[in-house]
């Protein structure tokens, strides 16, 4: 019989666990249940879920694995992942939300916060200009960040990692930041390097050609942390550079000297 319901697809090796959360969660959706990576992409060749629920400890193929082959594959990657696991420590969470994860729910956890974190992603808007914050909206008194990126779970782990001391604001298309600069006042900006169409050292003249962002701080984050782009990027005015992935530590400390030097 069809359904109209919400499908999720939880992936563990544990086969309690495995039942366990579908008991928590057969009354909302449909869930489907996989025991290995294998059988993760043997369910996605017949259905479309609105979630993947992925556990990292897993033999012969972890979810880090999984979730890099998810995000590679066009078919996949738009789907939403939300790591379900044991581990919980600072830098396990923020290695799965660099790899493109949605969200983050540490075991044991209680059925209405796996619920509520389900419900959250699924009716999270894609990252666009100036007005989808991935938030509530701009504080006054908190400084606005402007983060562009082509890659919509990169912003989205700025968000998560920036939002209780900055207005995140986000951008994945490039060539719209004249535009988006017309609309709001950015105290730092964030930038990727590789884009397409309009690289990141291209916008920095952008930037620039606004007089009141003539010494705005600009950040590149980028895998590309050669000596040669990071004298390029420095030539062309930008006031620093990190390499992805990102260490949660060096971004917030990086942010909050030069964002203290511009007010």
């Amino acid at each position: 019989m069809e359904t109209n319901r919400r499908k999720i697809i939880y992936v563990d090796d544990v086969s309690y666990s495995l039942i366990s959360v579908k008991d928590r969660l057969k009354d909302r959706y449909d869930v489907y249940l996989a025991q290995s990576a294998d059988k993760l992409f043997e369910i996605l060749q017949h259905i479309n879920p609105s979630v993947i629920l992925l556990d990292v400890n897993m033999p012969k193929t972890n979810g880090y694995e999984t979730i890099l082959k998810l995000k590679s594959d066009g078919r996949y990657a738009a789907i939403p992942v939300i790591f379900l696991t044991a581990l919980n420590d600072r830098e396990s969470v923020f290695k799965g939300l660099n790899l493109g994860a949605a969200s983050y729910v540490s075991k044991p956890f209680t059925t209405p916060v796996l619920i509520d974190q389900i419900e959250k992603v699924i009716h999270q808007k894609s990252p666009n200009p100036f007005t989808d914050l991935l938030g509530d909206g701009g504080d006054a008194q908190k400084p606005n960040i402007l983060a562009v990126d082509d890659v919509s779970a990169m912003l989205r782990t700025l968000h998560l990692i920036l939002n209780d001391k900055y207005n995140v604001y986000t951008l994945t298309k490039p060539n719209e930041l004249r535009d988006v600069l017309k609309k709001i006042k950015p105290d730092l900006f964030l930038l990727d390097y590789k884009m397409p169409d309009v690289n990141g050292f291209d916008l920095i003249p952008i930037i620039r050609d606004f007089p009141e962002h003539a010494k705005t701080p600009i950040i590149f984050i980028t895998a590309d942390g050669t000596m040669e782009k990071m004298s390029e990027a420095a030539a062309l005015g930008a006031s620093d550079f990190i390499v992805k992935p990102i260490n949660r530590e060096v971004l917030c400390e990086k942010i909050a000297r030069y964002i203290r030097k511009e007010r």
